[in-house]
């Protein structure tokens, strides 16, 4: 019966561990931006394009 005990107890610890660690990140500005992952596919698509389109125009131009 002691060793069930200690499991819940040691389980509530660390279970208090993780909420204080998410609490933490959330204070700290870990997750205030939600805009930009969604768009950073988008403009490294642009990027390549870019390259794609000079080196196109570098080829028309020989």
């Amino acid at each position: 019966m002691e060793a069930v005990i200690f499991l819940i107890v040691l389980g509530v610890i660390v279970a208090g561990g993780f909420l204080a660690a998410f609490i933490w990140a959330v204070r700290s500005g870990q997750y205030d931006d939600d805009y930009s992952p969604s768009v950073r596919m988008l403009f490294d698509n642009k990027k390549q394009k870019d390259t794609e389109t000079e080196f196109s125009e570098s080829n028309n131009n020989n």
